[in-house]
């Protein structure tokens, strides 16, 4: 007994140990979005502002266009969230359905594809972002995260579907539902947290991303909020803190706002996506 609880205290030590170190990063994050000047520069920084003050946000409002550019992060993040679950919910259906030798190539292909760099990846893009004339442009933004979350939102939802007991489809279709029908009423519901998380890693992925849309976008207006963020550092490389952090406290919001919303059916998905397939 003596044995289990140490172990038992054991990890909930190591658990608080990780959780302060996750949420450190944060934490300091928001503590230097509200310190003055004379605190960002002395030489022993304190760990809560001594005199707190909205002026870095002032002044990263003032000096860059987060607002325009925070639209544009959202809608290309919605869209690209949107496209990849409708994308990716029939074909995780007729792949977990269906396990024939080609639904096995193709699940092992989606795999393999994430261990490709993002530097690889980037010239046959461009080239054919401007085949399409989609070059500086949201649409073709949007093109690009789909195909990019697009693999691990499938493997996802493969998993998800094969949470759901294929009797219970059986069972609607003997007392005469159609295909449509037992998809809208008997599958739909059981996925629907699946589907939900899937989203929302689309969606955080699309908001957080940088690298595809400093490459891809040149206009100051349709710039996204991550590429916004790099106009506070200086050619030097010196980076103007206080209004630094004020912008990407406001960027890293949106993010933990929806997470908070709905982190039991990510939990779930996430569960059932990465355990049962």
């Amino acid at each position: 007994m003596r044995t289990s609880a140490a172990a038992r205290a054991g990890q909930y030590a190591a658990l608080l140990a990780y959780l302060v170190f996750l949420a450190f990063p944060f934490l300091w994050l928001v503590s230097t979005a509200f310190k003055p000047p004379a605190e960002l520069a002395a030489l022993h920084p304190t760990w809560i502002p001594r005199d707190p003050t909205l002026a870095n946000f002032r002044q990263a409002f003032g000096e860059q266009p987060l607002l325009r550019a925070a639209l544009n992060s959202l809608l290309a993040a919605l869209a690209a969230a949107v496209v990849a679950v409708v994308v990716a919910t029939p074909t995780a259906y007729v792949t977990a359905r269906h396990r024939t030798a080609l639904a096995k190539a193709a699940a092992g292909w989606v795999v393999v594809s994430q261990a490709f760099p993002f530097v690889l990846l980037i010239v046959p893009l461009f080239l054919v972002l401007k085949n399409l004339r989609l070059i500086d442009s949201l649409p073709g933004l949007v093109l690009v995260y789909v195909v990019w979350t697009l693999p691990f939102a499938l493997w996802m939802l493969t998993g998800y579907v094969r949470a759901v007991p294929a009797e219970l489809e059986e069972a609607a279709a003997v007392d005469g539902a159609g295909r449509l029908r037992i998809l809208l009423s008997v599958t739909g519901p059981l996925l629907a947290p699946g589907i939900v998380a899937t989203a929302l890693f689309a969606f955080v992925t699309a908001w957080n991303e940088f690298f595809f849309a400093l490459v891809l976008l040149k206009s100051p207006e349709k710039q996204t909020l991550p590429v916004i963020l790099t106009h506070f550092i200086g050619a030097e490389g010196v980076a103007d803190l206080g209004p630094l952090a004020a912008a990407a406290f406001l960027a890293t919001l949106p993010s933990l706002v929806v997470f908070a919303i709905i982190q039991r059916r990510i939990t779930g998905g996430m569960l059932a996506g990465a355990v049962k397939s």
